[in-house]
């Protein structure tokens, strides 16, 4: 018999007494590889990318870092200044492989929280996102359906950037919008599909994941137009522990990011054609 002695459900003795704990990070204290024949430093950097700093300090370097020292620093997003060519599917240099515009919405009212529309293009094959235009909505004083014009400005914004596929959050207030919307451009010679998305995580949680391991990894961009915008501030003033009082774009943008693109293929190329071969006998 052991003479470790069970009382009300609980060991007497630890569990694991007298073990040692081996550790053995990814990288050692020099920088070179723990197993290079499997982990070779190339590797080891492409990871580093992939998942962000904080990721990969607590899952490859064995060094938790808590979400409440994380602050979401501006200064490592790239800003660029080119617009989106549909017709070699580029910006600037860059090849895009898919699109997202995604509506946050609110009540837009002065004082209260912003409705935020946003545009991002993504470039998965190279983990790189595109911030390309966000839209603050604020409905004026008086408006008799503050819902149907917000629908109004986000089908202008929409029809400008020439995309045709809206995600709209549907928790709370957005839950009629999108057959507010459908209503509000039925007339319009400019088709849009409504996807309904539903955010159930916390929300400092999902900006948390979706824009620290890209601004950490350098895969974050904006356009210039974004510093005209509240966005860079709202990443100033943000924090994981909540009670941030202005972080509705930050919100928004996070979003986009967590949400499936639409995939972009060039207007310039012609799509392949693939003819099976029927003549055969059974």
């Amino acid at each position: 018999m052991s003479d470790i002695v069970y009382e009300k459900n609980v060991f007497s003795t630890p569990f694991l007494s007298g073990y040692s704990e081996l550790r053995i990070p990814i990288l050692d204290d020099a920088g070179n590889s723990a197993w290079p024949q499997v982990f070779p430093l190339e590797k080891i950097e492409e990871m580093r990318r992939t998942v962000g700093d904080r990721h990969f300090s607590a899952q490859m370097m064995l060094d938790y870092v808590a979400p409440d020292k994380i602050r979401l620093d501006p200064g490592g997003i790239i800003i660029y200044n080119h617009d989106f060519d549909a017709r070699i599917g580029k910006i600037g240099d860059f090849c895009i492989t898919g699109a997202i515009v995604y509506w946050d919405p609110s009540s837009g009212k002065k004082n209260a929280d912003n409705s935020v529309c946003v545009l991002i293009y993504r470039d998965d094959k190279n983990n790189r996102v595109f911030i390309h235009d966000i839209l603050y909505l604020v409905v004026p004083d008086g408006t008799d359906y503050p819902l149907a014009y917000q629908c109004h400005r986000v089908f202008d914004f929409i029809r400008r950037h020439k995309q045709h596929t809206l995600a709209v959050e549907t928790n709370g207030i957005g839950n009629a919008l999108p057959e507010i919307m459908r209503n509000a451009i039925s007339g319009a010679d400019y088709g849009v599909q409504i996807r309904p998305i539903t955010n159930s995580r916390k929300k400092e949680d999902r900006i948390l994941n979706a824009l620290e391991p890209l601004l950490s990894s350098g895969r974050l961009y904006a356009h210039t137009r974004i510093g005209q915008t509240p966005f860079f501030s709202e990443m100033l003033s943000w924090s994981p522990l909540g009670g941030t009082e202005h972080d509705d774009g930050i919100d928004a943008v996070s979003g986009a990011v967590l949400t499936s693109p639409i995939p972009i293929r060039p207007l310039g190329t012609t799509p392949h054609r693939y003819i099976a071969n029927t003549d055969f006998k059974i």
